[in-house]
């Protein structure tokens, strides 16, 4: 490969993250956090568990009361919203490839809020004297940056150029705090989880692929310290479940907004990542880095 895989592509992203606010907020919680919540207990609720998966990376970030706090693949704005209200973030800038997510959060924003629908590989933080932004976050989008089929050496070079632009709009010391899904090491797998995922890969999210947890940290080098992970493969098998029986409850409804096949698609996606994250085949990876 002679140059930089630039991410997936706009058209790739909106064929899944464009179906439709409403159909998502039928299943999501109320923040709309479409990623891995953080779980506390049997009785926990997915509301709670997801606040609480903001409050990890917002405070492994360093960002209460940052001037200005970036969000890469900010979906429909649970962390702007969270770090503005919460955090006493005075500004946050948040991009999407999603048309339909920068409208929601566009809704409801006000002049603390700047979202953007572009690619972080364009994007111009317009700084002002200093750092571009005091802190960075990104969840659930790094599995974007590279393409299935590419080798490691073109992944981690994908990768790379993500930390690079992170390393040059942070201050020394600033924090990124990225969660992100990751390959398993449970590479024993039958016929169907191989068809579910692939699957995932082709149906759901094309233009895609998971990174190996190594390749995140060697793509990091020389550029940031890393302060913490954590892997939560169990916590993202009872996400996926509590939203596959939130939108089997909303079926008839679900199937009006976007059509059965739709939906037959969405309950065999969520079924396998069920499946492939309580088996160890998919990994949630929590990191924390710190810039050198």
């Amino acid at each position: 490969m002679t140059a930089t895989y630039q991410g997936a592509s706009a058209a790739a992203i909106q064929s899944h993250y464009d179906r439709g606010n409403d159909f998502y907020a039928l299943w999501l919680d109320e923040t709309r956090s479409y990623s891995c919540a953080l779980w506390d207990g049997a009785d926990d609720t997915l509301l709670a568990a997801q606040e609480r998966k903001l409050d990890y990376l917002a405070t492994g970030a360093n960002a209460r009361g940052a001037a200005r706090v970036l969000d890469v693949g900010c979906g429909w704005g649970g962390m702007l919203h969270r770090l503005v209200r919460r955090y006493d973030v005075s500004e946050v800038v948040g991009l999407t490839l999603a048309n339909e997510q920068a409208a929601h959060i566009r809704s409801w924003a006000d002049a603390r809020y700047d979202v953007r629908v572009e690619n972080w590989i364009d994007h111009d933080p317009s700084t002002r004297d200093g750092a571009a932004y005091d802190a960075i976050v990104s969840i659930g989008a790094f599995e974007h940056f590279a393409d299935f089929g590419m080798t490691r050496p073109a992944r981690i070079d994908a990768y790379r150029r993500f930390f690079d632009r992170c390393h040059e709009w942070l201050p020394r010391g600033g924090r990124l705090a990225l969660q992100t899904n990751v390959k398993g090491n449970n590479v024993r797998m039958d016929r169907r989880t191989v068809k579910d995922l692939l699957f995932i890969v082709d149906h759901i999210f094309p233009e895609s692929e998971l990174p190996w947890t190594s390749e995140i940290l060697e793509a990091s080098e020389r550029r940031f310290d890393l302060v913490s992970v954590r892997n939560d493969a169990d916590h993202y098998a009872r996400t996926c479940q509590e939203w596959l029986d939130r939108l089997l409850a909303q079926r008839a409804r679900a199937e009006e907004l976007v059509g059965e096949q739709r939906v037959a698609d969405y309950e065999r996606y969520l079924r396998a990542s069920v499946n492939g994250f309580r088996d160890r085949h998919l990994g949630l990876a929590r990191l924390v880095f710190e810039r050198v």
